[in-house]
């Protein structure tokens, strides 16, 4: 996880901002597609086939689960839309585009798919499941603080870093409370999503 967090910021010191059109570039994608991939091989070979430690489970009661994610879910979109205006993320980031481009919707559509399903399921089993399953020897708090730092620093913005430490802390609480990553990859999935539509909505 430390690696992610050393690449991250090396890359972002290197190569500065993503060019304006990024997620409407078929190439986009496809580093999305390998660099996820990677990241689950590791994952994967970490945890040894053991589905527990990557909390692969049903949770204890969907509803529940449900309702709970529900409740994280608006719980972010409250600090994201509280914070965003003084921390700008979406503008450090780089990633949101300057309008919508009817020509190149296959592009995006690709980059939709890598955003808003791969990058929430393979994050999820990084963090909330391996992440989580590690760290909670030290006591549950500790797990939640150390996987949220990790996962917000991973994503190499300065700006943006306490909105995405929130983000993973919610989630390292729902995947505790649930025990499972399947809610976790639900919220994940429909803020990315949520996001990637609004930005090329208005």
């Amino acid at each position: 996880m430390l690696l992610l967090v050393v690449v991250a910021y090396a890359g972002r010191a290197s190569g500065g901002k993503p060019a304006p059109d990024v997620l409407y570039r078929y190439d986009t994608a496809v580093a999305g597609l390998v660099s996820y991939l990677i990241m689950l091989g590791l994952v994967l070979a970490i945890a040894s086939g053991d589905r527990g430690l990557l909390a692969l489970r049903t949770p204890r009661s969907w509803w529940a689960a449900l309702g709970l994610a529900l409740a994280v879910f608006a719980g972010i979109m409250v600090v994201n839309v509280v914070l965003n205006p003084f921390l700008n993320a979406g503008q450090e980031q780089g990633l949101t585009p300057t309008g919508w481009d009817a020509s190149r919707v296959g592009q995006y559509i690709a980059n939709a798919l890598v955003i808003a399903l791969l990058g929430p399921a393979v994050e999820e089993l990084t963090y909330r499941g391996l992440g989580v399953s590690l760290w909670r020897a030290y006591g549950r708090w500790v797990a939640i603080a150390v996987t949220a730092l990790l996962f917000g620093l991973s994503h190499g913005l300065v700006e943006g870093l306490p909105i995405l430490v929130t983000f993973g802390a919610g989630l390292a609480w729902l995947r505790l409370r649930t025990n499972s990553v399947y809610p976790g990859m639900l919220v994940h999935a429909a803020f990315n999503g949520l996001a990637l539509v609004i930005a090329v909505a208005f």
